[in-house]
């Protein structure tokens, strides 16, 4: 008899990503154990203009799956322009790519 144990054991799938989504460049500290920290930003703003952002001071951490793409998400506080901004960090990690999601 089968009680469902061990059946469905993927990591769930979160969905799709929601709020603003802006590509960024990110310059990455990488532990000995492979953990990643947020060290510096770099995103275009409306005008063409790049911006770093060398404040990120990240809350928590954790890792999903969008539309079935293993990801890291960082939930993180930036200053841009004197002004202190709740963003989302997204790594995804088979495309090697972050996105920064506005909330």
């Amino acid at each position: 008899m089968a009680f469902g144990i061990g059946i469905n054991s993927q990591q769930a799938d979160a969905g799709q990503i929601k709020g603003r989504q802006r590509e960024v460049a990110c310059q990455c500290w990488f532990t000995s154990t492979g953990k990643i920290t947020p060290m510096m930003l770099k995103i275009r703003d409306e005008d063409g203009e790049i911006r770093t952002v060398r404040r990120i001071q990240v809350l928590s951490w954790e890792e999903k799956m969008y539309a079935g793409i293993p990801s890291l998400e960082f939930d993180c506080v930036i200053t841009i322009l004197e002004q202190e901004i709740r963003v989302k960090l997204v790594y995804y990690k088979e495309e090697n790519r972050w996105v920064l999601v506005y909330r």
